[in-house]
């Protein structure tokens, strides 16, 4: 670990450098290291962390960091040749690695993958025994994920300063609490419609889905920078037809042609979903806003008619 020379509290001198590569990570930091130091956000919500070139000015930040927090090559593939443990001075953690995170395999099941689709590794964890991606990687829409990383980057930046040990246990108790409220609020407002069918624009949402039991029955996309084929198409549009589903949300980095085509052939409501939080400021209560987001929308979509 690096050895670091703080100066006081609120002091820019000598604080934690600490840079993260997606915006929700990045604001669980933030909370966490409020009154200390700002964490650094490493990519631009123009860029995907599937696919993208590093700019000079972002390849300083990680070269200055004293900490680099990212979810993992799985996710970030267009990180994974950069952020190399022995590349840069400082830490580098990956939160897939999190103590007791709750993973959840990827979907191969009807409405999900069709038979005979490559795997592509921009969503899955691999198998350290094997090059067949096994995990979704999109840990951060779990509270419950969320609240089990949170504990492990206290453990991490206190280790890093502990001169500031004091403010950052204070603030994990306090980001913990609040990630507890949240996740409560959005029971409740979810129960009304976590029964209804629904299809996204791609399989980026399971831990929100199986933390609090909704029913999305598939996706247009299988991974959000390729277009799926025929087959996965026809095997989709069987499926809404089947379950009746109500909605169809598409992103809003993505607005292809395909998903006004299925919403007026099919007769589908629409939304949308940002797993990313592109459009959201970045800071400490970006991760609630997203989240919150989230519940809104889907709630906004698939509450439609249910009165009638």
């Amino acid at each position: 670990m690096a050895l670091l020379l703080l100066g006081p509290p609120g002091t820019s001198l000598g604080a934690l450098n600490v840079v993260v590569s997606l915006k929700p990570i990045h604001s669980l930091v933030a909370a966490l290291m409020q009154g200390v130091a700002e964490p650094k956000l490493l990519l631009t919500d123009a860029q995907s962390p599937h696919s993208m070139t590093l700019r000079p000015s972002q390849m300083r930040m990680l070269n200055d960091a004293d900490l680099i927090v990212w979810i993992g090559p799985a996710l970030e593939s267009s990180l994974a040749q950069i952020l190399k443990p022995d590349r840069y001075r400082g830490e580098l953690v990956s939160l897939i690695d999190t103590p007791n995170l709750h993973l959840l395999p990827i979907r191969e099941h009807e409405g999900w993958r069709s038979h005979g689709e490559a795997h592509h590794h921009h969503h899955a964890h691999p198998d350290p025994d094997s090059d067949t991606p096994i995990h979704d990687t999109h840990i951060w829409l779990s509270p419950e994920n969320a609240a089990r990383m949170v504990r492990y980057l206290t453990r991490i930046v206190i280790g890093l300063d502990q001169s500031h040990r004091e403010q950052y246990t204070q603030n994990s108790q306090a980001l913990l609490a609040r990630l507890q409220t949240l996740e409560g609020q959005i029971r409740a407002e979810l129960e009304a419609v976590k029964n209804r069918p629904y299809v996204v624009f791609h399989d980026a949402y399971q831990y929100f889905e199986a933390h609090y039991g909704l029913n999305a029955v598939g996706s247009v996309n299988i991974d959000p920078d390729r277009l799926s084929g025929p087959r996965h198409i026809h095997r989709l549009q069987e499926t809404i037809r089947r379950t009746n589903a109500r909605c169809l949300f598409s992103e809003p980095q993505f607005e292809p042609k395909l998903v006004r085509t299925l919403v007026d052939e099919l007769g589908l409501g629409s939304g949308e979903l940002d797993p990313l939080g592109k459009q959201l400021a970045a800071g400490p209560d970006s991760y609630f806003s997203l989240m919150k987001g989230l519940t809104d929308n889907l709630i906004g979509c698939l509450s439609r008619g249910m009165n009638r």
